[in-house]
């Protein structure tokens, strides 16, 4: 089982976006074994799952190949 362990937006307002292309967030998840993800995933898409710190990552995580 993964779990969130971290949460990053790295924006701050200076980068920017190509198109119409929504804010991402940096998304560390650990497993029991201590292993560890980073992942990058629209901001909204966390919101509109109620995922936060601490909460199980929803998705399958294939060896250290995540949603990007």
């Amino acid at each position: 089982m993964w779990k969130i362990k971290h949460i990053f937006d790295g924006e701050y307002g200076c980068e920017e976006r190509i198109g119409n292309q929504k804010p991402k967030v940096s998304v560390t998840i650990t497993n029991n074994n201590d292993e560890k993800v980073i992942l990058s995933v629209e901001d909204q898409w966390l919101r509109d799952n109620n995922l936060d710190e601490g909460d199980e990552w929803p998705l399958e995580v294939e060896g250290n190949v995540g949603l990007d």
